[in-house]
């Protein structure tokens, strides 16, 4: 127990906290483990029937119905920037580690916003199922980090003080995930083409989803910073997720270009 509380603040005495870092972990590596068997949340390239290279995609039929992909990014990332927004007033602190935590996400979720408005070219549909899993997801593990956050203010710190490389990680993994989405939407707005096609530079030349690999850094960061028991819990789970999202996005890839290369891994290189 010693050697835990050097790296992180004591759990709180909280129920729900402390059940939902259990549950969002399991949540989310269930999910993710879903995406490697082939059932996947229904937005981008996973909400068609159809993945042959013969065979123009299908929209499926979905049972809340669906909408356009940037009407549902935009819900995806909303509810959870207006969350860390507000939190500026609703918990307020001079407090260094939590004013990090604050500013990191609501950076991180207006990025995703500004992207969606201004950098991504959307064709397709988002399920409206999937859109309300993932924006619940992402609404509640922000407003949980920061509740979770309020219950270290006055404890002694950890014995490893993690902030000085969560700043570096934060800013290495929202740059390198800003670049690859605009990689992504240049092939887009290449040609004018709404037709998926192999990505090329950048890591993409090594990994078909290095988005989702600073994505990763983005959320490791957010523990580094908070250094709390649902922190970690979340960024181990998120990287559950895309782990096997990505898995998904390589096999869907092999599955529709007969010229996909076959060293270009899931999203570490060369493994």
């Amino acid at each position: 127990m010693e050697m835990v509380t050097s790296f992180v603040y004591p759990p709180p005495p909280s129920i729900l906290l402390n059940t939902m870092s259990v549950v969002g972990l399991v949540s989310l590596a269930k999910v993710g483990w879903s995406e490697v068997r082939g059932i996947h949340l229904k937005y981008s390239k996973f909400n068609n029937n159809k993945t042959s290279s013969s065979s123009s995609p299908q929209p499926q039929k979905h049972p809340l119905g669906s909408f356009s992909s940037r009407t549902g990014m935009l819900l995806l990332y909303t509810p959870a920037f207006l969350a860390a927004a507000s939190s500026f007033f609703v918990l307020p602190s001079d407090d260094l580690r939590f004013l990090l935590l604050k500013s990191a996400l609501a950076l991180h979720f207006f990025k995703r916003i500004f992207e969606v408005l201004f950098i991504h070219k959307y064709s397709g549909e988002m399920a409206i199922d999937s859109a309300l899993t993932i924006t619940t997801s992402y609404f509640s593990s922000t407003a949980l980090m920061l509740y979770s956050q309020n219950f270290t203010l006055g404890l002694p710190e950890p014995g490893f003080d993690l902030k000085p490389l969560g700043i570096v990680m934060f800013v290495v993994g929202i740059v390198g995930n800003l670049y690859h989405h605009v990689l992504l939407a240049k092939l887009r707005s290449e040609d004018g083409t709404k037709e998926y096609k192999i990505p090329k530079g950048g890591l993409f030349d090594t990994i078909i989803c290095p988005h989702y690999l600073f994505e990763i850094l983005v959320f490791w960061s957010f523990f580094m910073v908070s250094q709390t028991i649902y922190s970690f819990s979340f960024a181990m789970g998120t990287t559950f997720y895309l782990v096997g999202r990505s898995y998904a996005t390589r096999s869907w890839y092999l599955s529709k270009f007969d010229d996909f290369p076959k060293h270009i891994k899931a999203l570490i290189p060369f493994v």
